[in-house]
């Protein structure tokens, strides 16, 4: 019989975690949680959801993955399913793991599709789907690079995917969202950006915001989620805004002071209204049912 271990790290999660621990309770043979020093009754309600949880209390590290491979290295067996407080494992993806690993091949990893539940509503466009998650491996094989937050788990050997997606609630009310985007991704973000070297120009100020705006609602077709859909895309392009500005603030706050500096702008805008007019006709295109009409737009580039 395959056992299996579910590692979850948390840091005041009492709203979330007996849901997540309950999803799991008859999938893992052990439970291993990791309490970041939590202030509220995340471990409390943990503790009485059964003698499988095992709780081992650290500091809450900005770097969440030292943690989660510190979970890693207690598990007692072979299978590790490496879950967040927010996450829930349906029923249908718990057979399908199951009947899975009872298979005899030579994977040591699985990607698992994510349903993301935002601000009330599964997000089926951009990337929030299917949004693969590397989350089930053999403890042998997988431990977290702690390099970024941003970073899949490294997995040495064969990955495959499963069908069956796992569910996330992920930000439920935009405080929360902003609050993240704040404090942990965009502070990473910039950090990684001066690390590297990567040289930044004041046009990206528009630029990174845009592209992403651009990238997030027409090419991967987030306006197929309604209000949503924008929502999201612009709050994507307001994290390059805000990644860009605390690279700016780490560097010193450097100014453009030569040159015609609004006649600079104006043209980095011009440049920017062709992008969006191109996206604009490629999204009518691709919406556009009738033949003719179609035509008109490719002939007359009509927006």
């Amino acid at each position: 019989m395959i056992k299996i271990t579910v590692v979850i790290s948390a840091y005041n999660e009492e709203k979330n975690i007996k849901e997540c621990l309950e999803s799991v309770r008859q999938l893992a043979d052990e439970i291993i949680l990791v309490d970041n020093a939590s202030t509220d009754k995340t471990t409390t309600i943990a503790s009485s959801v059964g003698r499988k949880v095992k709780i081992f209390t650290r500091s809450n590290n900005l770097m969440l993955n030292i943690n989660k491979n510190f979970g890693f290295s207690k598990a007692t067996n072979e299978w590790i399913l490496n879950l967040d407080a927010d996450e829930r494992v349906s029923k249908s993806l718990k057979h399908e793991i199951i009947k899975t690993l009872k298979q005899k091949n030579r994977v040591t990893g699985y990607w698992i599709p994510r349903k993301n539940i935002i601000f009330g509503k599964w997000i089926k466009h951009g990337i929030w789907w299917p949004d693969y998650q590397l989350r089930l491996f053999k403890k042998s094989k997988g431990k977290f690079p702690c390099k970024h937050i941003h970073e899949y788990l490294k997995v040495e050997g064969k990955t495959a995917k499963l069908q069956k997606a796992l569910v996330h609630y992920n930000y439920q009310n935009i405080s929360q969202y902003l609050y993240k985007l704040d404090k942990i991704y965009t502070e990473n973000e910039a950090d990684n950006i001066i690390k590297t070297g990567k040289k930044l120009g004041w046009q990206d100020v528009l630029s990174m915001p845009a592209h992403d705006f651009l990238k997030t609602f027409f090419l991967q077709e987030g306006y197929k989620d309604g209000v949503h859909g924008l929502v999201l895309s612009m709050l994507q392009g307001f994290y390059s805004l805000v990644t860009f500005a605390k690279v700016w603030e780490k560097q010193g706050f450097k100014q453009k002071q030569k040159g015609n500096f609004l006649k600079e702008v104006i043209f980095e805008f011009k440049k920017l209204a062709k992008e969006f007019n191109y996206w604009l006709i490629q999204s009518k295109l691709k919406t556009e049912k009738n033949f003719i009409k179609k035509m008109i737009i490719r002939i007359f580039k009509i927006t």
